[in-house]
C-alpha cells in the first residue's frame, strides 16, 4: 500500500509540473504575439511616416 501511495504522489506531482510548464508557455506565448503585434505596428509607423531608424 506505501509503495502504491508514493507513485500517486509521485505522479501528482510530475502532473502539477508538466501543468505549470504549460500554463508558462501559453503566457509567454501571448506575450511573444503582443510584442509580435507591437513590432509590425511600430514597423508600419515608421515605413509610413518615412522616418529611418538611426
Amino acid at each position: 500500500m506505501n509503495i502504491l501511495f508514493v507513485i500517486i504522489i509521485i505522479v501528482a506531482i510530475i502532473l502539477a509540473i508538466t501543468g505549470g510548464l504549460v500554463q508558462s508557455l501559453n503566457f509567454l506565448l501571448w506575450v511573444g504575439l503582443v510584442l509580435l503585434v507591437l513590432a509590425v505596428i511600430a514597423w508600419l509607423l515608421r515605413s509610413v511616416t518615412g522616418r529611418r531608424a538611426p
